[in-house]
């Protein structure tokens, strides 16, 4: 009876720290309201959205260099055994190997690669957030003239610690600094990076800041509220994150966020401004749908992919919006570049299908799309 009673508070004991913990899961991470619709009809027809691969996992982003090549992730909540890979004569090709694709030692490797980006040194730089900064982020660069590794950088714990996730980002003119979108998912606290290629040091900035958080919206898409165990919601903090053509002014929001907010760079490059400055600095620029993928044409206007619509909008340098396209076959727009010729390239990873679905969820959203469409306004390659 004694054996039974014991059980019966350790069974009463594991319940009720159970509640308490979903109760202060759900308290800091759950519900939240409908998001607010601002997508409009669009003005370019569906028959703009051109097919430019099948791919057998949920890709993540997506480059496109100056002379043709396309390079992109494999997104990393799809646990794919290629984490970069080139469009190659119809296929994915590991990039820049097979042995690049796994732990080993020595040599370097991808973790949890998702973001890449292309400078005008024809450098193709992939940013690896490191399993959500449990393992070390990282930032690494290969030459595209001979697909060789040149540049590594190991984030420091004081820049990206555990539960920070380095999702996205953005690279100046001329190389020389990389402006990093600190999403924050489990830490909750998002920051922009300053990485300094030539001095090889890294700063966290507006850390906690207003408009780098996300705000207390709950993203629907396809029907599906996206929170799990009904306490979880996913509400990245800074994910799209994008610089004018010039790298005068960095554009950036939260998914959840409907505001697109924006900072000079020379004042995020400025280390004489204090927290409190820097923070005063910032601008609302303007009003926007649920955003993840984010890119600038020539002309300063803003390309957001929006999965909650299926839609990829467009926001003027007066901050008006407007849909460009919204078509079903566009299974959560994630990723979005520029390409030459005025192409704009546009991956759909259909994450609301495989989050927390396993291998079995991947085989049955595959394949999944790459696409591409003409807007009418060039905009630099690889960006």
């Amino acid at each position: 009876m004694r054996a039974l009673s014991l059980a019966a508070r350790l069974l009463a004991w594991t319940a009720v720290s159970a509640a308490l913990l979903w109760g202060a899961v759900r308290w800091r991470h759950g519900g939240g309201a409908p998001f607010p619709d601002r997508a409009g009809e669009p003005i370019l027809p569906a028959s703009a959205l051109l097919k430019v691969a099948d791919l057998p996992a949920p890709p993540g982003n997506v480059a496109a260099a100056r002379d043709g090549r396309i390079f992109l992730t494999f997104h990393p909540e799809g646990h794919p055994e290629i984490k970069v890979a080139e469009w190659k004569d119809g296929r994915a090709v590991p990039f820049p190997d097979a042995a690049f694709q796994q732990p080993r030692d020595p040599g370097a490797w991808f973790d949890t690669p998702l973001s890449l980006r292309i400078d005008a040194k024809d450098r193709l730089w992939v940013l690896d957030h490191g399993s959500h900064g449990f393992t070390v982020p990282r930032l690494l660069a290969f030459d595209l003239h001979i697909d060789h590794l040149e540049h590594e950088y190991w984030f420091p714990r004081e820049i990206a610690g555990r539960g920070s996730m380095l999702n996205d980002f953005a690279i100046s003119p001329d190389g020389r600094k990389i402006y990093i979108a600190d999403s924050s998912i489990f830490a909750n606290s998002g920051a922009i990076i300053v990485y300094d290629v030539e001095t090889r040091t890294a700063r966290r900035l507006l850390d906690g800041d207003r408009s780098v958080q996300a705000m207390p919206y709950l993203p629907r898409v396809r029907g599906r509220d996206m929170q799990f165990f009904g306490a979880f919601a996913i509400r990245p903090n800074v994910d799209s994150i994008a610089l004018d053509r010039h790298g005068l002014w960095l554009y950036y929001g939260a998914v959840t966020s409907d505001v697109l907010w924006r900072i000079r760079t020379q004042d995020l490059d400025d280390p004489a401004l204090s927290p409190e400055q820097l923070s005063a600095r910032v601008e609302t620029f303007a009003r926007k749908t649920m955003s993840d993928g984010i890119t600038v044409d020539w002309e300063d206007e803003v390309y957001l992919t929006d999965p909650e619509h299926d839609a990829i909008h467009r926001i003027d340098r007066h901050g008006e919006q407007v849909t460009l396209l919204r078509d079903e076959r566009l299974r959560w727009p994630d990723g979005i570049g520029f390409g030459p010729d005025g192409w704009v390239y546009v991956t759909c990873s259909a994450l609301h299908e495989i989050l927390l679905g396993g291998e079995a969820a991947v085989r049955r959203g595959a394949p999944y799309q790459l696409w591409r469409f003409r807007a009418g306004v060039l905009g630099v390659p690889g960006q």
